[in-house]
């Protein structure tokens, strides 16, 4: 799994201390001498897969240097109810100020690595894979995608800069006639050292699918909002005329849940992204006891 570049999340690990911090914590200073000191435990109160321990760490060392975090269930793993996370120790009045934006982010990403564990344990047996999607809170992006890699996920492209996916709406401003000219633009897009991918959204599989197929350097084929059927009638149709390599790859998407999942994957997709593993994750219920 790929590790999580911390200095990505700086800026909005700060913003968030500025907005809970504001100019002091005066109850914790009200209340505790500044050498009183602590140790406390990260304890989760419900079945999850943890995400962000080291944002955690990040988070506390930006109020007290001297605060230490020591993981006891690291990203990716399951934790049980009354599970201990890891313990902190050191001053009290930093402790207590960072209690409540450390536990939103722990809260936030290990409910998208929860979340995404199910959708991943509910293809289990078929060949196709979990993605993420570009639905993420604004600001959150790569901390939400590795969330979803800790929950056994794959990342989609990271933004509009390094995969290029020719959308439905994109696809519509060509015509009607748009297989001459969509072959041109492939051509172009495989000559972007950057894009990691060339994809092409497709609404429907017979009048749309086909003439896509033909087309050389298309990576992945995106296939929107289909009912099995019509999943299945595309692998056929790929199948048949794309020969044993089965590229491109299938993607499903669009009203993609728990419950239909597995039927999806059945029918032979490549790939299935899902919005609802980040813009529907539930937090999970995380607490810091003394």
């Amino acid at each position: 799994m790929r590790k999580l570049d911390i200095a990505k999340a700086r800026p909005l690990i700060q913003m968030a201390i500025e907005e809970d911090l504001g100019r002091g914590d005066i109850t914790s200073a009200l209340l505790f001498e500044g050498d009183a000191v602590a140790r406390a435990t990260i304890i989760s109160r419900e079945e999850i897969v943890v995400c962000g321990m080291g944002v955690a760490r990040e988070i506390l060392k930006c109020y007290d240097g001297t605060l230490k975090l020591q993981a006891r269930i690291d990203d990716g793993e399951s934790a049980h109810v009354g599970s201990k996370l890891g313990t902190i120790e050191g001053p009290l009045r930093p402790m207590l100020s960072a209690e409540r934006v450390m536990l939103n982010f722990l809260q936030r990403l290990s409910g998208i690595a929860t979340t995404t564990r199910k959708y991943v344990n509910a293809i289990q047996g078929t060949k196709a894979k979990i993605y993420d999607t570009r639905k993420t809170m604004p600001g959150w992006r790569i901390l939400e995608k590795y969330a979803v890699r800790c929950g056994g996920g794959y990342n989609h492209r990271i933004g509009l800069h390094d995969g290029v996916l020719i959308k439905d709406n994109h696809l519509a401003q060509l015509g009607r006639d748009f297989q001459p000219r969509l072959r041109k633009i492939v051509g172009e897009a495989r000559k972007i050292k950057k894009a990691k991918f060339v994809a092409v959204e497709v609404d429907h599989v017979d009048d749309q699918l086909n003439y896509v197929l033909e087309i050389p350097g298309i990576d992945i084929v995106l296939l929107d909002n289909m009912g099995q059927w019509q999943l299945k009638h595309a692998v056929e149709m790929r199948d048949k005329m794309c020969g044993k390599n089965k590229k491109p790859m299938l993607e499903a998407s669009g009203n993609i849940t728990l419950s239909n999942v597995s039927a999806i994957a059945q029918c032979g997709i490549d790939r299935i992204a899902v919005g609802a593993i980040t813009h529907s994750a539930k937090a999970v219920d995380i607490g810091l006891d003394r």
